[in-house]
C-alpha cells in the first residue's frame, strides 16, 4: 500500500508541476497579449497561429543562451538562488486543493491536491512564502553587483513588510471558518457563502500584499529598470534567468489560487446556492467535481488577469510610498479587521 501511495503522490506531483509550468508559460503570453491590447498593439503573432507557440520559442531561446556568471560572483549561491525561488513556488502547489476527490483507490479518495487534509495547510503556505525571500536576496547578494544587491535588499525589505499584513489578512478567514485546513474552509464557504462577502477588507489587503510579494507593478521596485538596470536578476542569463522569471508567474498563479480558496469559495460554483441539489446530482460525483475544478481555475485565472491589468494600468511607487503603504496603512487596517471580526464572531456566538 505504501508503494501505491508513493506512486499516486508522484503522479499528482507530475501533473501539478507540468500544469504549473504550462500555465506559467501561457501566462507570459497572456500578459503580452493583454498589454498589447491595452496599448493598442498586436502583441506576439508570428510563432504559431495567433502567436500561441511564442512561449515555447522563448523557453527554447533561453535554453540556448550562454550561462554567464560574473567572475567575482559566488558561483554556488548564484546557481542556488533560482532553484530556491522556483522550488518554493512549486512547493506551495502541493497544499492548494485545486479540486475535490476525482478517483477512489483502495478506499481512499484522491484529487489534484497532494496534501488535501493537512490541518495546518494555511500556515505551510505562509511559511513557504517567507522562505521565498531567500531566493531573491541570494540572487542579489551572490551576483557581486551593486545594482543586484540593491534589488535584493529592496525585495527583502518589501517582502518582509508585506508578509505581516498578508498573514494578518487571513486571520479573519480563520476566525470565521474555524480552521487552518483549506478544504474545511472551502466546505464552510459552500455551506455559508463565500468569505469575500464577510471579509471584503481582508480580500483587498491580501490582493495588495500579493502584488507586493510577487514584485508586480506598482510594487516592482526590486526590478526598477531606470534605477537598477534589472534589479536582483541583472547578472543572470539563460535558464537561470528563466527560472527566476518563471517563479514570478508561478507565484502569481499560486497567489490567485490561494485567494480563490480563501475568499471565493474554492470549487463552489455559485455562492449561497446548492448546485448539486438544484441539478439533482451527487455533490461528490465526478460531474460536480469536474465542474467545481473548472470553477476554481476560472476564479484563479480571473485574478491572474487582475494582476496583469493592474501592472499595465498603474505607475510604480516611490520606495518611501511603498513602505508607508505597508506599515502605516495596510498593517493598521489588517489589525482593525481582526478586531472587528473577533468582536462580531463573539457577539454572534
Amino acid at each position: 500500500m505504501d508503494l501505491i501511495n508513493l506512486a499516486i503522490i508522484l503522479v499528482q506531483a507530475g501533473i501539478l508541476v507540468n500544469l504549473m509550468l504550462m500555465a506559467a508559460a501561457y501566462m507570459v503570453l497572456a500578459e503580452r497579449k493583454i498589454s498589447a491590447y491595452i496599448q493598442l498593439r498586436l502583441g506576439p503573432n508570428r510563432v504559431g497561429p495567433w502567436g500561441l507557440f511564442q512561449s515555447f520559442a522563448d523557453v527554447f531561446k533561453l535554453y540556448l543562451k550562454e550561462d554567464i556568471v560574473p567572475a567575482a560572483a559566488d558561483y554556488k549561491f548564484h546557481a542556488l538562488a533560482p532553484v530556491i525561488a522556483i522550488g518554493v513556488a512549486v512547493t506551495v502547489y502541493a497544499v492548494i486543493p485545486f479540486s475535490g476527490p476525482l478517483v477512489t483507490i483502495g478506499g481512499k479518495s484522491y484529487g489534484l491536491a497532494m496534501a488535501p487534509n493537512m490541518n495546518v495547510a494555511l500556515l505551510v503556505i505562509l511559511a513557504m512564502t517567507s522562505v521565498g525571500v531567500y531566493g531573491v536576496a541570494l540572487a542579489g547578494w551572490s551576483s557581486n553587483s551593486k545594482y543586484s544587491l540593491m534589488g535584493g535588499l529592496r525585495s527583502s525589505a518589501q517582502m518582509i513588510s508585506y508578509e505581516l499584513s498578508m498573514g494578518l489578512a487571513v486571520v479573519g478567514v480563520v476566525l470565521i471558518g474555524g480552521s487552518l485546513n483549506l478544504i474545511e474552509l472551502i466546505q464552510y464557504q459552500t455551506a455559508h457563502g463565500w468569505n469575500i462577502f464577510y471579509q471584503p477588507l481582508g480580500f483587498l489587503i491580501f490582493l495588495i500584499t500579493a502584488l507586493a510579494e510577487t514584485n508586480r507593478a506598482p510594487f516592482d521596485l526590486p526590478e526598477a529598470e531606470p534605477e537598477l538596470v534589472g534589479g536582483y536578476h541583472t547578472e543572470y542569463s539563460g535558464m537561470k534567468f528563466g527560472l527566476l522569471y518563471l517563479a514570478e508567474y508561478a507565484n502569481i498563479l499560486a497567489s490567485s489560487a490561494i485567494m480563490a480558496t480563501l475568499f471565493l469559495g474554492g470549487w463552489d460554483i455559485i455562492p449561497f446556492v446548492d448546485e448539486a441539489a438544484l441539478l439533482g446530482l451527487d455533490p461528490t460525483g465526478l460531474p460536480m467535481v469536474l465542474a467545481g475544478h473548472v470553477a476554481f481555475l476560472s476564479k484563479a485565472f480571473v485574478l491572474v488577469f487582475v494582476f496583469i491589468w493592474i501592472r499595465w494600468s498603474l505607475p510604480r511607487f516611490r520606495y518611501d510610498q511603498l513602505m508607508n503603504l505597508g506599515w502605516k496603512v495596510l498593517l493598521p487596517l489588517s489589525l482593525a479587521n481582526i478586531a472587528v471580526t473577533g468582536i462580531v464572531m463573539l457577539l454572534l456566538n
